[in-house]
């Protein structure tokens, strides 16, 4: 890969992550108590992050269907796209403590990482605990950790779908 493309690809991830955590802080993703006054129901139920959700479904689903009819990324030979597509105990089981997680702390790990720049010690805890579960996690199942874009391995790619 050249230096040029690589330059590309980098600025193009810190340009949509940085807007991605702009719009956490905008939306208040980032505010522990906004989020699990979403999720309280039975409770204060806050429905404010239900605009946010609609609107990230709305601008997810035009994405996908417009990556549909692209042969591959305006950066990348191919899209890196998951191999499976099993609904299993493990897939459930990790949804499922996620959950919890999110229910627990108000915060999952991309608003996490948005918040550490607000220097909140509870937030820097639970970016270091977060931190810790993936690496244990990766040691316990042997390395499997799915590999970043770009990283040496075979590439999944998916083909353009019919119009």
């Amino acid at each position: 890969m050249n230096v040029r493309r690589e330059l590309s690809q980098f600025l193009a991830a810190l340009g949509c992550g940085a807007l991605f955590g702009f719009g956490l802080a905008l939306s208040g993703m980032i505010d522990p108590a906004r989020v699990r006054g979403f999720l309280d129901i039975f409770g204060r139920f806050d429905p404010s992050l239900g605009f946010v959700l609609v609107g990230a479904v709305a601008v997810s689903f035009f994405g996908v269907r417009l990556s549909r009819r692209l042969r591959h990324p305006l950066l990348a030979e191919s899209f890196h796209v998951p191999a499976g597509k099993t609904i299993d105990a493990k897939l459930l089981g990790g949804a499922a403590l996620f959950g919890i997680g999110w229910g627990m702390a108000g915060l999952c790990p991309g608003p996490a990482i948005a918040a550490l720049a607000l220097g909140n010690g509870g937030v820097f805890v639970f970016a270091l605990a977060m931190a810790a579960g993936i690496l244990i996690h990766d040691r316990w199942r042997g390395g499997t950790a799915a590999k970043p874009v770009g990283a040496p391995g075979p590439a999944v790619t998916a083909e353009p779908a019919d119009a």
